[in-house]
């Protein structure tokens, strides 16, 4: 099958790649892993390709991989920029060297027992951030053709990868979109990825950033990813992408919202966990995606917040990835101004933070 014919019957494209290497052993013999309920995975996001660099992307570290494991965790989320590996005018050309440096990620997490779940933080037609994308995947079929070209391109190459190992998230926060274009979108590349590899663990993120449950996705059979960025005004306090976050009053938590509001435990158990766990309820398996707060909160009321968070996560079964490892929301050279940093293997290292996410 060639690329005319991709387009012309919006089928998938299987083409030659790089063979993966033989499985483990044991690999047969572990747990087989659904979408009706997830592990309770817990780790980070590691971001050397969610954004095309000018000077080019580094590989991921195996030594992050490493560490993650020597600190007890066992997921790792990859957000990826598609234009890392192929150019915006020309979708269907992949760069193999880049493809490359996400088989040894993969192979990384599978060494040293962290789940790798790879995700299209840019796609074809799609992205949360700026700069907006020249077509708009949710009305223009192109878009939505190379989209799923992308996704089968990786269900064929890590079709003999378990998804133990591995798992798809496809899209990173949908906003502004209805959720029939949404499932429309969902719908089609799961069958990209699908007609590769039936088997493959697929996770959609919610709607409206990730933040709401979306039922016209139930019988697809997939998982559902969420949030943890609530309240905004304590996870976003000053973040320089959030328009007028510089000019909200420092945040406490409890977080006093308005005269009649107040942001809790309760009101986070009421808003952020209810919502899901009737989702759940369906046959849906979830997990936390993405969370944290970012480092102009002060580190007190962040912990606080966090361990809220962190129990009522467990509470409900559900597995976490912190955004991000190293940087404004993590553990590692995060740059607030209030914390008494460990030296650590060259970094930085909030070993007050570290031990709460350990301990939940």
């Amino acid at each position: 099958m060639n690329r005319r014919r991709f387009l012309q019957t919006s089928a998938t494209l299987a083409v030659a790649t790089g063979a993966w290497p033989p499985l483990a052993a044991d690999a047969a013999e572990k747990d087989f892993v659904t979408a009706r309920r997830l592990p309770r995975w817990r780790g980070f996001n590691l971001t050397e390709k969610c954004v095309k660099r000018t000077r080019g992307n580094p590989p991921f570290k195996e030594s992050d991989f490493a560490l993650l494991a020597e600190w007890g965790f066992d997921f790792a989320r990859l957000p990826l920029s598609y234009l890392c590996w192929a150019a915006p005018d020309d979708w269907l050309k992949l760069r193999e060297e880049e493809l490359k440096d996400i088989d040894q990620a993969i192979e990384s997490g599978r060494k040293h027992g962290v789940h790798i779940n790879l995700n299209l933080h840019r796609a074809p037609g799609y992205c949360v951030n700026p700069p907006k994308e020249p077509l708009d995947l949710w009305t223009d079929q192109k878009a939505l053709d190379a989209c799923a070209f992308h996704w089968s391109q990786f269900a064929e190459r890590y079709k003999t990868i378990p998804s133990n190992h591995l798992s798809f998230d496809l899209l990173n926060e949908p906003a502004n979109v209805s959720e029939e274009a949404y499932v429309k979108v969902v719908t089609r590349l799961v069958q990209a990825i699908r007609a590769q590899d039936p088997q493959r663990l697929i996770i959609a993120d919610g709607l409206r950033w990730g933040r709401d449950p979306v039922y016209g996705l139930v019988e697809l059979g997939i998982a559902q990813s969420t949030r943890g960025y609530d309240p905004m005004q304590l996870t976003h306090y000053k973040a320089n992408w959030v328009r007028g976050a510089d000019l909200w009053p420092e945040p406490g938590w409890p977080l006093k919202l308005s005269e009649k509001a107040t942001a809790n435990k309760d009101s986070l158990r009421q808003e952020r966990i209810q919502p899901w766990k009737k989702l759940e309820e369906k046959g849906v398996g979830i997990h936390v995606g993405e969370w944290g707060a970012f480092s102009f909160t002060p580190h007190k009321v962040v912990l606080s917040w966090m361990r809220d968070c962190l129990e009522l996560w467990k509470e409900a079964g559900w597995g976490w990835a912190l955004w991000n490892l190293r940087g404004g929301f993590g553990v590692l050279d995060s740059g607030r101004g209030d914390v008494d940093y460990e030296d650590f293997r060259g970094n930085k290292l909030d070993r007050e933070m570290l031990k709460l996410l350990q301990s939940l």
